[in-house]
């Protein structure tokens, strides 16, 4: 056994995402071999990758297979600016920059909007903030990043496809002058699914931000999926953003998953600017007790485990989806979320972080 063998049996694994070979990507280092025990490192184009494990897995049982090998240690590290150079020539980087509408943008603050897992009421989130901060006199924009899942122009009452101006796309715009682009708005219909691959969703989502006229902005909201997902990646790899706002719920299991999604930003480089906890409590309507309906809040445990400070928790609030299924959101009103808003400003640090396309 030696390391010529394991690299040819490396040769025949994937990255499932470039579809190309480990080893012409330039992804195995440090091949060595001690007996039986082989140990190799893996040089991922991110460590927040959502396929790092399926790779390394792969990679794993391709040596394992080997006559005479026992034992296979793998190894994962970040690739360095120059190995990433390899993957993602020049050609292809100028292809990833801002798009034909960018210098038309000026956007000073740019926050997303992310959870573990679906169903924490993240989108609503993300509308509320939207809405509170243009209550406060902020010029505001939101980016529906939720490719598969879109629920923001429903929220807004927004049902017709956005103008095409002589430059890009116009983005629709709420009854009190949010700026909103969703794919959603481009459908034929509301109802229409979404079936596409993940270089589909991250061009679309590229789309959105370089190729639509946002103008002026103080503020951009980003609604990402649930999850570490391509989306997400996307975002945090191609968008220079100012922080992210995680959106969790009392439940044990969302704490657990959203520390996930804090990982993923903290290896993106991406401050998290707080955390969220929303159906914490519902009130009763005759007494005003807060009634803790998924239970203990794990909101304190959660934020403590991530470093970063609870914002708000906000309330299971039937009106709140009574304003949604109509499209009035921007209707609501909760002094929490004035609060929220105002605490996610404060923050939000004045330096963007820098994408990966875009170094």
């Amino acid at each position: 056994m030696n390391e010529a063998k394991i690299i040819e049996a490396l040769r025949g694994v994937e990255d499932p995402e470039l579809r190309k070979s480990i080893v012409d990507l330039g992804m195995v280092h440090d091949v060595k071999v001690d007996g039986g025990t082989v140990r190799f490192t893996l040089a991922l184009t991110t460590l927040a990758c959502p396929l790092k494990d399926r790779i390394a897995e792969d990679a794993r049982k391709a040596v394992l297979a080997l006559d005479g090998v026992e034992r296979v240690e793998v190894d994962l590290r970040e690739m360095t600016p120059e190995e990433k150079e390899r993957i993602w020539p020049r050609q292809q980087k100028k292809q990833q920059k801002p798009g034909v509408a960018a210098h038309l943008n000026h956007i000073d603050r740019v926050v997303a909007v992310m959870s573990g897992k679906g169903g924490v009421g993240k989108s609503s989130v993300a509308a509320m903030l939207a809405t509170a901060l243009r209550r406060q006199g902020k010029r505001v924009g939101v980016l529906d990043a939720d490719i598969t899942g879109p629920s923001i122009p429903k929220m807004f009452g927004l049902h017709e496809p956005p103008p095409i101006g002589p430059v890009g796309i116009l983005p629709a715009e709420t009854k009190t002058g949010i700026k909103v682009m969703s794919i959603n708005l481009l459908l034929p219909s509301e109802d229409e699914a979404v079936i596409w691959r993940g270089p589909l969703i991250s061009g679309a989502i590229q789309q959105f931000w370089g190729d639509v006229v946002w103008g002026d902005l103080d503020v951009l909201v980003v609604d990402l999926p649930p999850g570490t997902s391509d989306a997400s990646l996307t975002v945090m790899q191609s968008i220079p953003l100012n922080g992210v706002l995680l959106v969790t719920s009392p439940q044990d299991l969302a704490g657990m998953v959203v520390r996930k999604a804090a990982r993923m930003a903290q290896h993106m480089n991406v401050p998290v600017v707080g955390l969220v906890e929303n159906m914490s409590y519902a009130v009763c309507p005759k007494c005003g007790e807060h009634i803790e309906v998924f239970g203990p809040s794990q909101a304190i445990h959660t934020a403590a485990m991530l470093g970063a400070p609870v914002l708000a928790r906000l309330p299971l609030d039937p009106e709140l989806a009574r304003r949604c299924d109509a499209g009035e959101v921007e209707a609501y009103y909760n002094d929490t979320v004035d609060t929220l808003a105002e605490e996610v400003m404060r923050r939000l640090p004045a330096t963007k972080s820098v994408p990966l396309f875009l170094k």
